[in-house]
């Protein structure tokens, strides 16, 4: 058990880090309004989220050792639901109201179309 939550621990702790840097990345190069960075950080991680599901469920089995290390931890903290919510309350309070619901929008559409794509492709490759 104490080894699971290591895992948790050190998943998350990377995932974290990942999320900042590109998060960091992307928003000094587009700089703007939108939240592009937090949007293509949930559609990424959502993919992976399908690749990881199918490889450990249909692929390789003895791969579900690592989920709670890349699912949990890593795809957990990776991904940015909290930050993509304060975002959306925040664009509200900006007034930016066709932002705000297309960012919702588009967050969970892609979000669910690239996790359906990882699962695709894994299983298909």
């Amino acid at each position: 058990m104490l080894l699971t939550y290591s895992m948790v621990a050190m998943g998350g702790a990377l995932g974290a880090v990942c999320r900042f840097a590109l998060s960091t990345l992307i928003n000094e190069r587009l700089k703007t309004l939108f939240p592009f960075a937090t949007l293509s950080i949930n559609v990424l991680g959502s993919m992976l989220m399908g690749v990881c599901f199918v490889m450990m469920t249909e692929r390789i089995p003895t791969l579900e050792t690592y989920r709670p290390l890349i699912m949990v931890g890593f795809l957990g903290a990776f991904t940015t639901f909290s930050t993509f919510s304060l975002e959306i309350v925040s664009l509200i309070h900006q007034q930016a109201w066709l932002t705000a619901l297309s960012y919702l929008l588009l967050s969970c559409f892609l979000s669910v179309l690239g996790l359906a794509i990882g699962i695709l492709l894994t299983r298909t490759l």
